[in-house]
């Protein structure tokens, strides 16, 4: 982790803008996921940004395509939506993003689909920094917390989760007041409990069913569309909204959670997904739980 945060610092500071705000970088959205070019080991590939995992990972299917012998590090248990799993983990993986070579430990081995996605980078990322993500322009960039006071620019009713330290942020649907996870890797639609869709009276409402991917397996969820859902100052008509079947079992809180701590503080009852964000220029400063949504001009 130290050599991350030694490349953070880097980046930002080598960058010709004083403000220490880098340039706008453009991002291919596949599916919903914000990609970005990298190298791992000296081979071209492209790594997936995901606010909602607390790990960095690497693609199992990367490593087996162009078998790569990688230093083996301490396994880590991985908490999907649908189940816990002991997954490998490698260190000094070397990386080059931005221009700029460092070395990643603590990669976790996991599925990220075809072998041409090689990383996924999440909470080590996000947390160095505030990152814009520009959904339709699809552009992102960095900038340094003294370069921007998101305590007074907030506009979207927000904080970190109390155990895990992930940002989520407070969406009314229906009128119904949720907290849910602020999580760029989910790349559908709002997902939360069964328990918080009746309430917002969706239930009775399920217009079909889908299968659903986590980190570590499948589960079945139903879907309906929301009359009203409140997004920071933003009022947004026929959302579609997920939420496991009857029965489904579920760990809503993250997609990819270290599991051991003790979670406290607000109730979360699920995700934001790509859906919601994607006509909106976010800024996440992921470590206070701060949150600005915005049109483009």
């Amino acid at each position: 982790m130290k050599h991350f945060l030694f490349f953070i610092t880097f980046l930002v500071t080598s960058h010709k803008a004083v403000s220490a705000v880098t340039q706008w970088t453009d991002f291919t959205l596949d599916n919903g996921h914000v990609f970005l070019p990298i190298t791992i080991e000296g081979i071209e590939s492209r790594v997936m940004l995901d606010s909602g995992a607390q790990i960095n990972s690497i693609n199992r299917a990367f490593i087996g395509k162009h078998n790569l012998d990688l230093h083996k590090g301490r396994p880590v248990n991985v908490k999907g939506v649908y189940g816990v799993e002991k997954r490998t983990a490698y260190n000094n993986v070397d990386v080059e993003i931005f221009g700029t070579t460092f070395e990643l430990d603590s990669l976790v081995e996991t599925n990220l689909g075809h072998h041409s996605n090689g990383l996924l980078l999440g909470a080590g990322f996000f947390n160095s920094f505030v990152v814009q993500l520009d959904y339709p322009q699809r552009k992102i960039r960095l900038v340094t917390r003294d370069s921007v006071d998101m305590s007074e620019v907030a506009n979207v009713p927000a904080t970190t989760q109390k155990g895990s330290g992930m940002p989520i942020a407070q969406v009314e649907i229906n009128g119904v007041s949720l907290w849910l996870l602020i999580d760029t890797g989910n790349a559908g639609t709002i997902l939360i409990d069964r328990r918080a869709a009746s309430k917002a009276g969706l239930v009775e409402k399920v217009e079909g069913a889908s299968t659903s991917f986590g980190a570590n397996s499948s589960g079945v969820n139903e879907f309906a569309t929301s009359d009203v859902v409140k997004f920071g100052p933003f009022e947004i008509s026929d959302v579609k909204v997920s939420f496991p079947a009857e029965g489904q079992t579920t760990n809503l809180e993250s997609q990819y959670e270290r599991t051991g701590s003790r979670i406290g503080g607000k109730r979360v009852v699920g995700l934001i997904g790509y859906d919601l964000l994607k006509d909106f220029i976010v800024t996440l400063d992921y470590r206070y739980g701060k949150l600005h949504i915005d049109l483009p001009q």
